[in-house]
């Protein structure tokens, strides 16, 4: 370098460091790349051992075609590859690995051991690198295969080391990419220990066994065959049935050519094929393989190849859909039409299905009644006319509605004054039979000098409960109602390890129940605000709710579980309302520390001026 020059080499420790990165971001990164080795040296069992969620030790054992001494080495190198020779080679993969990066990766930030053999040598070879650093090479006796050990994961990088989450968590995001992997290969067997403990243990069989292995015998019930065969693309696997769609995401999968990836657009693709069959925060269950020549897409886009590009993706888009449809009309699985009903359905999206309005001068607008094709054809016109008009009143909530005179904080006082002294009509110029008006079940008009007060059902029984759960938590007064016949569910491994992990807290909210290996959790109790029978779903909110939140310390876990919990309370108790029930609900919100606003931010309740509505019509 002459005198001024700055820009050097990185020496290959440190760019394997910098590579590892972005292939090894947790334990689960080491197991997806091991595991995806063994699958492409054609092992016909696999075995994996983790200690510490991963964290201290990562074994992976398999029975594949092993390696010489001298590739056994190569593959400690940064892009050392049997996968590819030439660039073109880059849209003809049909292997899990070909970028010759996970080993150098995983060997630049842990301890690493290999035993490796091929069936026509008579000794394998034992190497053993610790942070890019070869420590030992020598000839060994070992069985057929090739056996990977990984030790203290990020030693020598504590930063990387401190970013890790609780062992719970670690050990649930090794789960799911055992899983993608287990799917993707049902001619293998597998198995999954956790320190001593046998997590999985998957015979080689056809995918719908390999999908009951893993998710349960439930699962038997509820799996539709799907596929189609086009020269562009061919589908299979399967779909769940609508009824058995859960609150609680992740058990959703796409296969590439054998490949998992993340792919929302086709997500959205399989979700308009449930369109009107699932409520809108349900998840199906799917696990589908596409199969298409892999010069149609590039899955050289990121080091954890999770992402493809495809040359045509509204093709897919259109067969996937047209596919999945397909395979629930087989199974009778779709509504049927009425086709002698004029009335436009696509009115009914304002909120879940069909919309109840509450107004003495217009009829009760349901589902029911328009499909009476009598009533439709006579009142279809009228009511469009009054239903699109509530949307705009709907949409409006979502928006931030300027203050008026009446600033909030003084309406708070004076509502809290006169509604725990039992409100009267001097007070509220009610408006509606009822002294009030309901919209869509969950929208409460009332009238108060020349504004009309607009509260959000919901938003307001979200903030009582959470306050009342907060309240039982901090005095130990914890209410459960005992449930005659005690449930018994099946839930995923990562449902089950989660609840598993917030037992006490969700005791608190006032649940009973005890968890039964493998993955079964039987309910005994639930919480006095609960509704019995619903005690699956309640679960599957309660956990989703949790996994979508900032994931708190573990001294504030109750915190978030109370919010996610009151939230969905309340979306069960919002019904239609009486008027003594409308001044309870008022009492009660304006009794809480801050009525304003819900636990996590949204607001309770907002001014309507004439003008508003006035411009509704404009």
């Amino acid at each position: 370098m002459s005198q001024g020059d700055i820009i050097q080499l990185l020496p290959d420790s440190v760019a394997n460091q910098i590579a590892a990165g972005e292939v090894v971001q947790r334990p689960a990164s080491v197991v997806k790349e091991l595991l995806e080795n063994s699958v492409d040296a054609q092992a016909k069992n696999i075995k994996l051992v983790v200690k510490e969620a991963g964290k201290t030790f990562i074994q992976v054992i398999d029975d594949g075609i092993g390696m010489s001494e001298t590739d056994a080495r190569m593959s400690f190198e940064r892009h050392a590859t049997s996968k590819i020779r030439k660039a073109e080679d880059l849209f003809q993969i049909h292997t899990m690995g070909f970028r010759g990066e996970a080993l150098a990766s995983i060997a630049a930030v842990a301890q690493v051991e290999m035993k490796t053999r091929r069936e026509m040598d008579l000794l394998g070879t034992f190497l053993q690198i610790e942070g890019s650093v070869l420590q030992k090479q020598e000839p060994i006796a070992c069985n057929k295969g090739t056996v990977v050990t990984v030790k203290n994961l990020f030693f020598n990088v504590p930063a990387r080391k401190n970013f890790l989450k609780s062992n719970p968590l670690e050990m649930r995001h090794i789960v799911e990419e055992f899983i993608k992997v287990a799917l993707a290969n049902t001619t293998i067997n597998f198995t999954l220990w956790n320190a001593n403990e046998e997590i999985f243990h998957l015979q080689a069989g056809k995918l719908h066994q390999r999908i009951i292995q893993i998710f349960g015998s439930s699962y038997k019930n509820q799996l539709v065959p799907c596929q189609e065969q086009t020269p562009f693309l061919s589908i299979h696997g399967y779909i769940g049935k609508p009824e058995f769609a859960k609150k609680t995401r992740g058990e959703q999968y796409f296969f590439v050519n054998q490949r998992f990836i993340r792919n929302a657009y086709l997500h959205n693709a399989v979700l308009k094929a449930y369109d009107k069959l699932i409520p809108t925060d349900t998840h199906p269950f799917y696990v589908l393989f596409l199969k298409i020549d892999p010069k149609h897409i590039d899955i050289n886009i990121h080091p954890t190849k999770t992402e493809i590009k495809f040359d045509d993706e509204r093709t897919i888009y259109a067969l996937l859909q047209a596919t999945v449809r397909n395979a629930l009309a087989a199974h009778n699985l779709m509504p049927s039409i009425d086709f002698e009903t004029n009335a436009d359905f696509s009115i009914f999206s304002i909120q879940h299905l069909y919309p109840t309005i509450n107004n003495s001068t217009e009829n009760i607008y349901t589902e029911k009644n328009y499909r009476n094709k009598n009533q439709a054809n006579a009142n279809y016109t009228q009511q469009n006319y009054n239903l699109q008009n509530w949307k705009k009143v709907y949409e409006h909530l979502q928006q931030q509605a300027p203050e008026t005179e009446n600033t909030q904080e003084s309406f708070i006082l004076e509502s809290k004054v006169n509604t725990m002294n039992n409100p009267t009509k001097s007070y509220w110029q009610w408006i509606g039979e009822k002294d009030f008006l309901q919209v869509l079940q969950n929208f409460i008009l009332l009238r108060k000098n020349e504004n009309i007060l607009l509260i959000r059902q919901d938003y307001a029984l979200e903030r009582i409960f959470y306050e009342k759960i907060i309240k039982s938590i901090k005095n130990n007064d914890i209410k459960t109602q005992k449930i005659l016949f005690p449930n018994k569910i099946a839930l995923s491994y990562t449902d089950f390890d989660l609840i598993a992990e917030l037992a006490n807290d969700i005791q608190k909210l006032g649940f009973e129940f005890e968890l039964q290996k493998p993955n079964f959790i039987l309910i005994t109790g639930i919480p006095n605000d609960a509704i019995e029978g619903n005690e699956k779903e309640l679960l599957e909110n309660l956990l989703e709710q949790y996994r979508n939140a900032t994931l708190p310390q573990e001294q504030e876990r109750h915190i978030v579980l109370a919010q996610s919990f009151a939230k969905r309370l309340a979306k069960q108790k919002t019904t239609e309302i009486s008027t003594i029930e409308l001044q309870t609900l008022l009492s009660q919100l304006f009794a809480t520390q801050n009525p304003n606003y819900t636990p996590d931010g949204n607001k309770i309740f907002t001014y309507l001026t004439e003008s508003f509505f006035t411009n509704l019509l404009l």
